[in-house]
């Protein structure tokens, strides 16, 4: 048998999310600072700067999926496992990374326990795939972690030039079937943009769309009718998201740099 105090509520930390069986252990003070960092940690901390920790309670009838190289504590009875089928699958993964920026050799975490990710500075949603449909797109990086009944795959534009254009790359990961992920995000949920389109259109100025959802038709157009009068508008070309499904903007393009899933420390 084993405890913990980790989802205990303490001076330095409390649980701030909880959906499923993820948990979202937040820091509010870094109590292990170093003197010279002290007074740049509190005034950090006072700005929502702070390390976040996902974790999730695993059980025999249900595993993880995870991003390579973020786990930092299995508890208990649990084993990790790769979806390597031989060296020319490893070719195809490591070719498909270096297309999207994600990693595509992700373990799966089964049996009975508590699996315990490396803790980030960024935001961590958790979001339930029934929610969007059971399909959603999102950001290269983004990725943390879902339920190994989610599908992981790739989401390829069928418009080269849209994508090129758009500024959201020629490959996407899209994640789909039913279940939770949990997402690394720049900003948190709260100053995030929920667009939901019934039938409709949401056009974008910059590739600041974090995640939609994955039955959107996503093309490039120009403001105006015409390409002069589109420069003459100041406003040149948008991102434009046609159908019904659901849209996350960031507030601005430089809140939307989200860097590789290893570069969080």
């Amino acid at each position: 048998m084993i405890t913990t105090n980790l989802f205990e509520t303490t001076e330095a930390k409390k649980v701030t999310v909880q959906k499923g069986i993820f948990s979202v252990v937040e820091y509010e003070k870094d109590l292990s600072v170093e003197s010279d960092r002290a007074q740049k940690a509190y005034f950090e901390s006072l700005m929502d700067v702070r390390k976040r920790q996902l974790t999730a309670n695993i059980d025999y009838d249900k595993g993880v999926i995870a991003q390579k190289g973020r786990m930092q504590l299995m508890i208990g009875d649990l084993k990790a496992e790769t979806d390597i089928a031989g060296a020319g699958d490893l070719v195809r993964k490591f070719v498909s990374a270096r297309v999207t920026g994600e990693s595509t050799i992700k373990p799966r975490y089964t049996g009975k326990g508590i699996l315990v990710l490396e803790p980030s500075f960024r935001y961590i949603l958790i979001e339930d795939l029934a929610d969007w449909g059971g399909e959603m797109v999102i950001e290269d990086g983004m990725f943390l972690a879902c339920e190994d009944s989610v599908d992981i795959r790739l989401s390829a534009r069928s418009n080269v030039s849209s994508a090129v254009l758009g500024g959201e790359g020629l490959i996407n990961t899209k994640l789909t079937g039913e279940g939770l992920v949990a997402l690394e995000c720049p900003v948190p949920r709260s100053e995030l943009i929920e667009i939901r389109l019934d039938d409709d259109t949401v056009k974008i100025d910059g590739n600041m769309a974090i995640a939609w959802s994955g039955d959107l038709k996503f093309t490039v157009e120009r403001t105006t009718a015409t390409f002069v009068g589109s420069v003459a508008a100041g406003e040149g070309l948008v991102n434009v998201y046609r159908g019904s499904g659901t849209v996350l903007v960031a507030p601005v393009l430089s809140n939307k740099a989200i860097p590789s899933p290893n570069n969080n420390k």
